[in-house]
């Protein structure tokens, strides 16, 4: 393994601390990322890297991506990405969760570990390497996207772009078991078109209420994807129908939200043909029509025997004296779009800590400033 001690001297626990409770200092909800985003950009350009603004679907609300990209010959592309949105803030907080809290090598904060920290850590690992080009060669790519715990705008921005890399780091929390893929996410919005009716002669009528529960009620039988590794899983989320004004009229339409997890096989054109033969097969008088609502996500998985892998893992073991383990995501991220859409090998690896949409989030700062050293130990194997 190449020693990145040299290039890890600049960028202390104590670094990492504070860049990491900066940037937990912008309020920073979807929506709201201007504020963080441009304090990530200025301290790109300020420590000498060539940062640029990248706009996304949202142009008009002040919601960018930030872009870092250093070109060094020819050679492999690593992409590097973190988002800076945040959840809303939950009641409890023991303090403020934009100014945060040291409690010894913990960072209390909203969004300290989901994930500003892996954001900063990537920013210190990506000036370093910017320092000493003579050590690799080829192109690494520094993203911050906005959106990513709502609709993932700034990650499709990206997909538009037509983003290329041989190997991408997303620095989500994962410190001890590397993730390597993750299920996806539908969204079934079901309409059900029966015919109104008198409510004291509901037989002239089709009542679309009663149809769409026959149906939610069949949805148990329905064969889901299998995954040695994922769990493909559905749940209603929401069904209504009539008015919210008082009518005596028999409903004619219905609507449900099915929120479906599916595993790699599975599509949302997949899911769509096997609700239209549900439907089919419960012979209902009234009509079924079926759509995606946003966002969709597609399955995701690299291999663990991927190059990429075996090297991050060996990595890993070097730095640490420990093997990782592997895990498989149970929710949706912007990885699921660069593996899945970009075809890019992809892994989350990212600083330990807890409390993720909870009151008293918390990263352990020694991993966040462990991470810098992991990424630029890999970026030196993987661009020799």
């Amino acid at each position: 393994m190449i020693d990145s001690v040299c290039l890890a001297q600049s960028s202390t626990l104590e670094e990492a601390a504070d860049l990491t409770a900066h940037l937990a200092s912008f309020r920073s909800y979807p929506g709201q990322e201007g504020n963080v985003q441009r304090a990530v950009h200025r301290w790109l350009v300020d420590n000498g890297l060539p940062a640029e603004f990248m706009p996304t679907a949202d142009t008009d609300n002040d919601r960018p991506n930030v872009v870092a990209r250093i070109e060094n010959g020819v050679g492999p592309t690593l992409l590097f990405n973190g988002h800076v949105d945040t959840v809303l803030a939950a009641q409890g907080w023991s303090c403020d969760p934009w100014l945060g809290r040291r409690d010894g090598n913990r960072f209390y904060g909203l969004g300290a570990v989901g994930m500003k920290s892996g954001v900063a850590a990537t920013m210190l690992a990506v000036r370093a390497l910017a320092q000493r080009k003579d050590l690799w060669r080829g192109t690494v790519i520094f993203t911050s996207v906005v959106d990513e715990e709502a609709y993932s705008i700034g990650a499709k921005a990206l997909v538009r772009a037509g983003y290329k890399a041989d190997a991408c780091i997303v620095a989500e929390p994962s410190f001890d078991r590397i993730c390597v893929g993750g299920v996806g996410k539908v969204l079934v919005r079901g309409d059900v078109i029966g015919r109104a009716s008198h409510g004291s002669q509901p037989e002239l009528g089709i009542n679309s209420a009663i149809e769409g529960a026959k149906l939610l009620a069949r949805l148990d039988s329905m064969q889901l994807g299998q995954h040695p590794r994922m769990r493909s899983s559905q749940s209603v989320l929401s069904y209504m129908s009539g008015s919210d004004q008082y009518v005596i009229t028999v409903p004619e339409k219905a609507r449900f939200t099915i929120n479906r997890h599916i595993v790699p096989g599975e599509t949302d054109e997949s899911v769509l043909a096997e609700m239209d033969a549900l439907a089919e097969l419960l012979g209902s008088p009234a009509r079924f029509q079926f759509s995606i609502d946003p966002p969709y996500y597609p399955p995701w998985e690299t291999p663990t025997d991927h190059p990429m892998v075996q090297l991050l893992t060996a990595v890993y073991r070097d730095e640490t004296g420990r093997t990782p383990g592997y895990r498989y995501s149970t929710g949706v991220a912007d990885a699921n779009y660069f593996s899945a859409d970009l075809g890019i090998p992809t892994v989350y690896f990212g600083p330990l800590g807890d409390g993720l949409h909870q009151k008293d989030e918390w990263v352990d700062l020694e991993t966040v400033a462990a991470c810098v050293r992991i990424y630029l130990r890999f970026a030196l194997e993987f661009m020799r």
